[in-house]
């Protein structure tokens, strides 16, 4: 890790993504914080054009800074989709220096938007981890477990009143069957029994009884 002077207004710590620079004082918006610096490489040189690295800053077509030195305390600042500093490019000059964009408080992490086409081939496929981006997915998260726990507790209520329907029907199937089989019994029960409701005596029969005729019968 680069030494810096205590009157310099960063520092290097620990981030989420590994390492970055803090601010150690009060930064104002507009400030140049600190220079990207690093040889320069010639793309129209072949063994200089094929030099590739994370720090490599393109100036022009032409012209591109390899900030992979570790002088280069630049290369310590992370990306952010939403930074508080950008890049501020000098082509002429082959300069960049990163600016402040908001004012920055002790302690806060520096970043800036690294671009587009770093952004493809290095950050999306890996998912970028600047604090705005961990925001939405922790935000999408919450919004994913909110979501579950509704289709969850809307299923226990679908479930509860398919219960409470089945039960219903069990119990008025139930009632319809005791209902029929107390009608069965009362049918059986009326076959058995005699006019004053006591019980036939068993093995006596019943009788008719003729009524004698007082007439005479006739002779031939």
């Amino acid at each position: 890790m680069p030494s810096i002077s205590p009157n310099k207004p960063y520092r290097v710590g620990r981030s989420r993504t590994g390492l970055g620079l803090f601010a150690t004082k009060p930064i104002k918006k507009g400030t140049r914080i600190v220079r990207y610096f690093g040889p320069l490489l010639d793309s129209k040189k072949k063994e200089e054009d094929e030099i590739e690295n994370k720090y490599l800053f393109e100036l022009t077509n032409r012209w591109t800074i390899d900030g992979s030195i570790r002088e280069n305390v630049a290369r310590y600042i992370n990306h952010s989709c939403r930074p508080n500093a950008e890049s501020d490019v000098r082509p002429r000059k082959r300069k960049i220096y990163i600016r402040a964009i908001k004012n920055i408080e002790p302690g806060e992490e520096i970043n800036y938007d690294y671009g587009t086409d770093y952004f493809k081939a290095y950050l999306k496929p890996i998912g970028c981890k600047c604090d705005s981006c961990e925001k939405k997915r922790k935000k999408k998260r919450a919004e994913a477990r909110a979501e579950r726990q509704r289709l969850k507790e809307k299923a226990e209520r679908k479930a509860k009143r398919r219960g409470e329907k089945v039960a219903k029907e069990k119990t008025k199937v139930q009632e319809k069957a005791k209902e029929k089989a107390k009608k069965k019994n009362g049918k059986a029960n009326g076959r058995w029994l005699n006019g004053s409701g006591r019980p036939r005596p068993a093995g006596k029969k019943v009788v008719a009884s003729r009524r004698k005729s007082s007439a005479t019968p006739l002779h031939a």
